[in-house]
């Protein structure tokens, strides 16, 4: 019997048509609010990833037509010297969105630094007043992770309502943004962690199964339920024995997309829709604040 392999979830299609979207969007309003939106990425030190990942986010500014204003420090900048900058960004009529990349170095108070953040330049959408919306139901800045989650589903139909719907991981970066999301979707929602037990009794529940943990590998095939959406959020870099490094996700996707009817790939699925998420973002803080 020939097994039908999973669909894949295309994220990085998806975000290369939303960046359309805003590029042309940021050409009509540039000439009416008479600047381009303006997004700042504060990164400290030379993490190799996180250097990745600003590049790439740069890279995406400047695809769209975004305006950076980033800063790279040195990795002994004071917590003092950080909160001055963002306060600085925070007065800058250019800038709309301002983001510190994490992870930071262990002297550095990163929740310290989220709450100077402006919560209306709040690129991230993890600031606390725009965490309470999300949990109020308002309308807010969204942590760009989840939303970039929600919106692939979105896209390709995936019904929501009634669903039993598994987040494996309660970071406030992913799972409990993502957990909210998928409620005020009218899912049913269970968070799994580390320290649930049986794991994979719970995961086998799931017709939309969320991987974001960052644990390599972590979900098998006989942790799903046939005919489930599986989402992997992780983002894991691993070694193999001949010392060359590659991604993988929180799933084991070679086996899983045998068994799931949707899934995501890694790289290439939730990563390209993060900073499509991030853009849209800043272009919405950049619109509101013309209004």
């Amino acid at each position: 019997m020939v097994m039908k392999q999973a669909q894949l979830l295309n994220g990085k299609a998806l975000a290369q048509r939303l960046q359309s979207e805003l590029k042309e969007q940021i050409q009509t309003q540039k000439s009416q609010f008479n600047r381009p939106p303006g997004l700042a990425v504060l990164m400290v030190g030379d993490n190799p990833a996180s250097a990745a990942y600003v590049r790439n986010k740069e890279r995406a500014c400047a695809n769209v037509g975004i305006a950076s204003f980033g800063q790279h420090f040195e990795i002994e900048v004071t917590q003092a010297e950080l909160e001055q900058t963002i306060h600085r960004l925070n007065q800058d009529e250019r800038v709309d969105g301002i983001l510190v990349q994490l992870p930071l170095p262990e002297h550095l108070d990163a929740v310290g630094l989220l709450l100077q953040i402006n919560p209306d330049k709040d690129a991230d959408g993890l600031h606390p007043t725009n965490l309470g919306k999300l949990v109020r139901g308002e309308q807010g800045l969204r942590s760009c992770t989840p939303a970039g989650v929600m919106r692939l589903l979105q896209e390709y139909q995936i019904p929501l309502k009634g669903k039993q719907a598994v987040v494996v991981g309660r970071s406030i970066l992913v799972g409990k943004p993502l957990a909210l999301m998928l409620l005020a979707e009218d899912a049913t929602v269970t968070v799994a962690h580390s320290r649930s037990q049986n794991l994979g009794t719970i995961t086998r529940s799931a017709d939309i199964l969320i991987g974001a943990v960052g644990r390599p590998g972590l979900i098998t095939a006989d942790m799903v339920k046939p005919g489930a959406v599986v989402v992997d959020v992780g983002i894991n870099r691993v070694t193999d024995g001949s010392g060359s490094s590659r991604l993988v996700g929180d799933v084991n996707f070679d086996a899983v997309q045998n068994v799931a009817e949707y899934i995501t790939p890694v790289p290439g699925g939730i990563g390209p829709m993060t900073v499509a998420m991030l853009l849209q973002n800043t272009v919405t803080s950049y619109r509101q604040r013309h209004q």
